[in-house]
């Protein structure tokens, strides 16, 4: 029965150390960090990640990941009531970015892309590569269009990451971390002008924003990574459709899964006297 034991404890530990296990739950302890707004932890893990496998453009675009959300949080961007309105992301006055933090934050995009690109070579239907370049491009989106006030040269990329996310979705329709991207693309697309959705064309999306919720709550139900911002997004689109109460539940669920996280607390202060 010793001797049984052991064996049934070796395996048990051969399992648990076998590499699929092992990458997820790296980055996914990085993501943990990185929604803890731990990012100086969320960095070393993730760099720790990239040393043990440097061919993996998902090591890269993660980095990238929680270098945004650290300049994002520098510059108080994250913050609901930014994006309470169209009139206050488009207006809002001009930001000062950390220029070693773009240079980092580019030189990953850069490697993910590299890194990506080699693998759809070998495989042009590779899904992990497909969805590093998604949200590569996304990434570099929001870079332009938050921080740099560049709304319009953003589109370029936020189509980009539509393209990626669309074909990635129809070669493998069980990749829901994707629909975070459709779903947020069917959002924007319906808060503009019909005039502007005429001359602004992304593939397959019309502008449906109770689509854009199906998508983007599936992503939190299913997604591998990217639940908790879906849920972020959500809680910004329920503030957004003067939803209030639906927003305090998913800010209060992503503050007690993320308790080091101070935004989730301080925008639930916020949202609390609208409830009365």
């Amino acid at each position: 029965m010793k001797r049984l034991s052991a064996f049934s404890a070796r395996l048990y530990f051969l399992i648990l150390c076998s590499s699929d296990w092992i990458e997820a739950a790296t980055i996914e302890r990085a993501l943990n960090r990185m929604y803890n707004f731990d990012f100086n932890s969320a960095d070393q893990e993730m760099n720790a990640y990239i040393a043990e496998h440097p061919e993996d453009p998902l090591g890269y675009t993660f980095r990238a990941s929680a270098l945004l959300f650290r300049e994002l949080d520098r510059l108080a961007i994250l913050e609901a009531e930014f994006f309470s309105s169209n009139k206050r992301v488009m207006n809002e006055k001009k930001l000062n970015p950390d220029a070693k933090l773009k240079e980092r934050f580019l030189a990953s995009i850069e490697q993910s892309k590299a890194m990506a690109r080699a693998r759809l070579v070998a495989d042009p239907n590779e899904s992990n590569a497909l969805f590093a370049l998604c949200l590569d491009a996304g990434l570099i989106t929001d870079y332009m269009g938050l921080i740099e006030k560049r709304q319009l040269g953003s589109l370029t990329y936020a189509k980009e990451s539509q393209s990626y996310a669309v074909k990635l979705l129809k070669i493998d329709p069980g990749f829901t971390d994707a629909y975070l991207t459709t779903g947020l693309t069917e959002y924007l697309l319906g808060t503009v002008p019909f005039f502007v959705k005429w001359f602004v064309r992304f593939e397959e999306a019309e502008g449906n924003k109770t689509l854009a919720v199906e998508r983007l709550n599936s992503v939190v139900d299913k997604g591998k990574y990217l639940g908790p911002f879906a849920k972020i997004l959500l809680a910004i689109i329920d503030v957004r459709e003067k939803r209030p109460l639906a927003a305090e539940m998913k800010l209060a669920e992503l503050s007690r899964d993320f308790p080091e996280n101070p935004l989730f607390r301080k925008e639930l202060e916020k949202l609390r006297p609208k409830l009365r």
